[in-house]
């Protein structure tokens, strides 16, 4: 029998498709891996802000992951919106039931258009519960420097891995440059910032692009890559994203990128590939 991909989002739907479950759906199909999601909170957004958020019961969201556990056993998961400090703690209680092989944690604080996407005491819940089991965390700017307080990128990534993320992204999309945007990986037993250098693309349909990006590399680490090659495929695959949807006029705001620029047929897992000791 053939086998899918699966990967499992737990996250926040965006009512307007640009960003949260929907941007992960969208990716995670995209690059040909089989998606399950676990929503944790319900926005009513557009591409202008978020207009009203409703968190869903905890119990809900711990039992959306446990039912699609016991049935698809999904293998990588990445978490988003968490919204608040129950939801989190139902949420790791469950993970660390499973231990999955790979978390990918996009620690989500504020949206594009600046809305508070969390509770302040959901924070260090994420830290203390969460980045424990992360194979990798993905701040940007501003959560980088709401995490560990310092502006300095290694100095922000130890400070993360000694919060328990075996690896570290630093994304730095946020910059202005308008040449390249760097971003930055800490890997696990690396004591040097690997600078990762993309094309900065001129577009303000910037939606939902770091949801993409850790989605992409949750199912890139599913399809059996490695650290770096995973990251670097996906930095490609939200590069790409921007590039084609960069001049769509869509919404009054920060519109999506376009994540089905070139999608893949639905992977198949033959019975040898995934090796889980190849890591």
């Amino acid at each position: 029998m053939r086998r899918y991909y699966p990967v499992l989002s737990i996250a926040g739907s965006d009512s307007s498709g640009g960003a949260g479950i929907q941007a992960d759906i969208k990716t995670i199909s995209a690059i040909g891996c089989y998606a399950m999601t676990a929503i944790t909170a319900i926005t009513a957004q557009n591409t202008t802000g978020v207009s009203a958020i409703q968190g869903i019961d905890p119990d809900i969201v711990r039992a959306q992951i446990s039912t699609v556990w016991a049935d698809i056993p999904p293998l990588a998961v990445k978490t988003g919106m968490l919204f608040s400090a129950p939801i989190i703690e139902q949420v790791a209680a469950e993970l660390s039931q499973h231990f999955p092989l790979h978390l990918v944690v996009d620690p989500v604080m504020l949206s594009t258009s600046g809305s508070q996407l969390i509770a302040p005491d959901a924070v260090d819940c994420m830290v203390k519960l969460l980045f424990p089991m992360a194979e990798i965390v993905t701040p940007n700017i501003s959560e980088a420097y709401a995490l560990t307080g310092t502006h300095d990128f290694m100095q922000q990534a130890l400070a993360l891995r000694g919060m328990g993320c075996r690896n570290v992204l630093l994304k730095g999309g946020d910059t202005d440059s308008t040449d390249f945007k760097t971003d930055y990986l800490l890997l696990e037993n690396s004591c040097e910032l690997m600078p990762l250098k993309s094309d900065a693309i001129n577009t303000r349909n910037t939606h939902g692009t770091g949801c993409t990006l850790s989605s992409a590399i949750a199912s890139y680490l599913a399809l059996g890559m490695d650290m770096t090659e995973a990251v670097s495929r996906a930095k490609l695959f939200v590069v790409r994203g921007l590039r084609s949807g960069a001049s769509v006029a869509i919404g009054h705001g920060h519109g999506p990128m376009n994540h089905l620029y070139a999608p893949r047929h639905m992977k198949f897992q033959n019975h040898h590939h995934h090796d889980h000791n190849n890591q």
